[in-house]
């Protein structure tokens, strides 16, 4: 699960709603990693190396290990984040491949959506991270989102690791449940 907060050093809503949803997918029998992007130096780009301090490698790596791949990204301003954007510019590469005739290295791994906000945008990021999967050659199972769009999100909040936690349990877990049998069955 590729983490696109912007918090370095505060809670996120979305860590924390990433961190529900591994809940149910190790309830399923995944094993999961977080990676939370603003954690590792991902230069601009769209090669597979950009720079010697560039840690991308490492990420896709994982990436093209992985059997299920999540984009977890929070809305700002309508859209996903800066570092999901990066995800997508570094994947290019990818996408190069096939434009040459080589199969994805992505190809047939399904991909799942987490969006948190406290305004609209859910609706524009899955279709724009969806048709990214497809362009990929992967797979956007039926019932792969999760989005927690509320207004306690909102950026002045103060909420704690425990009530967010509350919140999804108490709301989400019929979705969160479906959305990691749905990846788990498509892996």
């Amino acid at each position: 699960m590729l983490l696109g907060t912007l918090k370095t050093h505060k809670l996120s809503n979305t860590q924390v709603l990433s961190e529900f949803l591994i809940e149910k997918l190790v309830a399923e029998g995944a094993e999961c990693e977080l990676i939370k992007l603003a954690d590792y130096i991902i230069n601009p780009g769209t090669d597979e190396q950009e720079g010697d301090d560039d840690r991308w490698p490492e990420v896709y790596a994982k990436l093209t290990a992985a059997d299920i791949i999540v984009l977890a990204t929070p809305v700002w301003w309508g859209s996903h984040s800066s570092l999901t954007q990066r995800v997508i510019e570094r994947l290019d590469v990818v996408h190069d491949e096939i434009i040459a005739g080589k199969l994805s290295r992505l190809a047939d791994k399904p991909g799942g959506i987490v969006i948190t906000g406290d305004g609209d945008g859910a609706e524009h990021i899955i279709g724009v991270l969806a048709n990214f999967y497809n362009a990929l050659g992967m797979v956007f199972p039926p019932y792969a989102t999760l989005s927690v769009l509320w207004d306690g999100h909102g950026k002045n909040k103060s909420l704690t690791h425990e009530e967010l936690m509350e919140k999804y349990r108490n709301e989400y877990a019929d979705t969160a449940a479906t959305m990691a049998k749905q990846l788990m069955k498509y892996a």
